[in-house]
């Protein structure tokens, strides 16, 4: 089916540049990240990370979650994890 869009400038040269790069057409290129975005938007509806494992929270223990984990995440060795 032929449609028509209006895209960014820069979104569209980009497209058109990762194609190329992977010998892809700009046609076959669209068609795979619009099927990608499709299916990790039903697969998980607006979630992401963490969220997409536990259902859906509501926000405010999303937001009490990311604090802790981005608190003790700053208090991680690196060098006892090489």
């Amino acid at each position: 089916m032929k449609t028509t869009l209006d895209l960014p400038d820069r979104v569209l040269r980009n497209a058109k540049a990762t194609a190329a790069v992977r010998g892809e057409s700009l046609r076959d290129f669209v068609t795979a990240a619009l099927e990608a975005r499709l299916r990790s938007e039903t697969s998980t509806p607006g979630r992401s990370g963490w969220r997409a494992l536990f259902g859906l929270a509501r926000q405010s223990d999303v937001v009490a979650v990311d604090r802790i984990i981005s608190r003790d995440l700053e208090t991680v060795d690196l060098a006892e994890w090489r």
